[in-house]
C-alpha cells in the first residue's frame, strides 16, 4: 500500500529514497552484458561477423527515436487513478523480460534476424520503463541536494547490480572451470547446468555468463518493480499547463543547459560504450588476462559503490558539473596509463581499472541529477511541465551514444583486420587495439570536460529557480480556489 513519501518537514524519508532506488539494480544488471559480453558472445561463440553484429545493435537503437519522446509525453500526460509513471513500468516488464532472455539465450542456429528482433523489443521495454521511472525520480523532489540523494540512491543500486552482474561470471567461470576439470558431482554443479548449460555441459564462455544475468534479471526486476509501484507515491500533478511534445521541443532549444547537457551526455556515453565494447578484447589479447576478467569487473564495479559518497560530498562542495569534469579528468589519466601496459602486468591494470571504477559512480549520477534541475528551469520559462519529455530526450540521446561508441568500437576493430575468433593477431592489430582502446575514449572524456566545464546551472540558480515557480504555483492554486 501507497505511505507517504516525505516526513513533517516535507523532507523525502530516507526509506522513499532507497526503496525507489532499488529498481536501478535490474536495470544494472541488462545494461552491463549487453556493451561488454554481448559482442564477444555473438562474434566469438554464435559466429555472427562483428561488422554486421555493430549495425544491428545500432539498427536497434535507432528505434528509440520514436519510442522515447512518445512514451516520455504520454506518461507527462496520460493520467490513471495508479499515476501517471507507474502504468508504463508494469507494462514494460514483460517486454523487458522476453527480449532479455531470447537475446542472451538464444536457440541453436540464431542469426542476424533473431539478433535484430529480440533486440528492438528488449529497447521498447526498456524504454517503457526507464523513462517514466527516471521522470518519476525527479520529480520526488524539488531541492537541488536532495535531488542529488535520489539520483545518487538509483545509482547506487545500479552498482550494486553492477557488482552482481560482475560476480556472477567470476562464480560461473569458476564452476565452469571445475566442470571441465571433471568435478561434475554436487547439488550446486547440477543447478548450474541445467539453468546455464547447453547440452547437458557447462562451458567457461560467454554463453553461461549471459545466462546467469538473464535469471537475475528475471527474479530481481519484477520484484523491485511491483514494491516500488505498490509502496512508493507519485508526486501529484502539478497545477502548470501542459502542451504538445512538438512545442516542447521547440522551447527545448532555446534552454542552454539543457542542450549543454545532451552534448555532454552524447560524447561521454559514447566514450563509455566504445571503452566498454573493446575491454573484454583489451584484457583478453593484450593484458592477456582469461579467467580473472570477471574478477576484474568485479573490483570495478565494487570501488565504484565506494565512489558515490566520495562524489556526492565533492559535487555539494564544488558543484555537480565541477565533479563531473574532476571525474572525467581522473579517468582520462588512468585509462592513459593502460597504454604502457603489456602481457601478464595484472596488478597495474587492476589498480587503473579500480581508479576508472571509482569515477564510474560520479559518471552514473550526477548528470542526471542536474537534469531535474534543468526541469525547473524550463517549468519558470514556460510555466509548463515536461519532465517525462526531458528525460526521453535525454535517454534517446544516451542510447544513441551508446549504439554509437559500441558500433564505432566494433566496426574500427574489424576494419583494422582484428578477428574476434583468432587466438593469435599480430603486433599490428594488438597495437590497434590498444590505440583504439586508450585513445579513443579519453579523448571523447576531454570533449565533455571542456563542455562541462562551462555549464551555468549552479546550486544557487536552481534555488532562485524553484523559488520562482514555488511562488507561482502558489498563486495559481489560489487563482483556481478562488474560481
Amino acid at each position: 500500500m501507497s505511505q507517504s513519501n516525505s516526513d513533517a518537514n516535507g523532507v523525502l524519508k530516507r526509506s522513499t529514497i532507497l526503496l525507489h532506488g532499488s529498481i536501478g539494480m535490474p536495470l544494472a544488471i541488462i545494461g552491463y552484458p549487453l556493451v561488454v559480453y554481448l559482442p564477444p558472445f555473438y562474434a566469438q561463440e554464435v559466429g555472427l561477423n562483428m561488422a554486421l553484429m555493430a549495425l544491428v545493435l545500432v539498427i536497434a537503437r535507432l528505434s528509440d527515436v520514436v519510442t522515447d519522446p512518445l512514451i516520455g509525453t504520454l506518461s507527462d500526460r496520460w493520467r490513471t487513478r495508479f499515476g501517471r509513471r507507474k502504468p508504463w513500468l508494469v507494462m514494460g516488464v514483460p517486454l523487458m523480460l522476453a527480449g532479455t532472455v531470447m537475446i542472451f539465450m538464444p536457440p541453436d542456429g540464431t542469426g542476424i534476424g533473431h539478433l535484430l528482433l529480440w533486440t528492438v523489443l528488449m529497447y521498447l521495454g526498456w524504454t517503457m520503463v526507464t523513462l517514466p521511472y527516471g521522470a518519476w525520480g525527479a520529480e520526488l523532489s524539488n531541492q537541488y541536494h536532495q535531488r542529488s540523494r535520489v539520483v545518487a540512491s538509483r545509482e547506487g543500486f545500479v552498482l550494486i547490480g553492477l557488482f552482481l552482474a560482475a560476480l556472477a561470471p567470476a562464480l560461473v567461470q569458476a564452476l565452469g572451470a571445475r566442470y571441465q576439470a571433471g568435478q561434475t558431482d554436487g547439488w550446486l554443479m547440477e543447478t548450474a547446468v541445467l539453468l546455464f548449460g547447453k547440452d547437458g555441459q557447462l562451458g567457461i564462455g560467454y554463453g553461461p555468463i549471459l545466462a546467469v544475468m538473464a535469471w537475475m534479471l528475471l527474479i530481481l526486476l519484477p520484484l523491485t518493480v511491483f514494491w516500488v509501484v505498490g509502496a512508493v507515491k507519485e508526486a501529484p500533478p502539478q497545477s502548470a499547463e501542459r502542451t504538445d511534445w512538438k512545442k516542447g521541443l521547440r522551447v527545448m532549444k532555446n534552454n542552454g543547459p539543457f542542450k549543454r547537457m545532451i552534448l555532454m551526455l552524447l560524447v561521454v556515453v559514447t566514450g563509455e560504450a566504445f571503452r566498454n565494447a573493446l575491454s573484454v578484447f583489451f584484457m583478453q589479447h593484450v593484458i592477456q588476462i582469461q579467467a580473472q576478467i570477471g574478477l576484474m569487473y568485479l573490483l570495478y564495479f565494487g570501488i565504484g559503490i565506494l565512489g558515490i559518497p566520495f562524489w556526492l560530498h565533492v559535487g555539494k562542495r564544488i558543484g555537480k558539473h565541477r565533479a563531473f569534469c574532476a571525474a572525467l579528468a581522473i579517468s582520462s589519466t588512468s585509462i592513459l596509463g593502460m597504454f604502457f601496459l603489456g602481457a601478464g602486468q595484472l596488478a597495474p591494470f587492476a589498480v587503473l581499472f579500480a581508479i576508472k571504477g571509482f569515477c564510474f559512480a560520479a559518471f552514473q549520477f550526477l548528470p542526471l541529477s542536474m537534469l531535474a534541475d534543468i526541469v525547473d528551469l524550463d517549468t519558470a520559462r514556460s510555466r509548463e511541465h515536461r519532465t517525462g519529455l526531458f528525460f526521453a530526450i535525454s535517454g534517446m540521446a544516451q542510447k544513441a551514444a551508446m549504439a554509437l561508441g559500441l558500433g564505432l568500437s566494433l566496426g574500427l576493430l574489424s576494419l583494422v583486420g582484428f578477428d574476434a575468433k583468432a587466438v593469435e593477431h599480430s603486433a599490428e592489430q594488438l597495437l590497434s587495439l590498444r590505440v583504439l582502446y586508450i585513445l579513443g575514449p579519453v579523448l571523447l572524456y576531454m570533449t565533455a570536460f571542456v563542455i562541462a566545464w562551462r555549464y551555468p546551472l549552479t546550486a544557487e540558480r536552481q534555488e532562485r529557480i524553484h523559488g520562482w515557480v514555488v511562488r507561482r504555483e502558489a498563486r495559481l492554486s489560489v487563482t483556481a480556489a478562488s474560481r
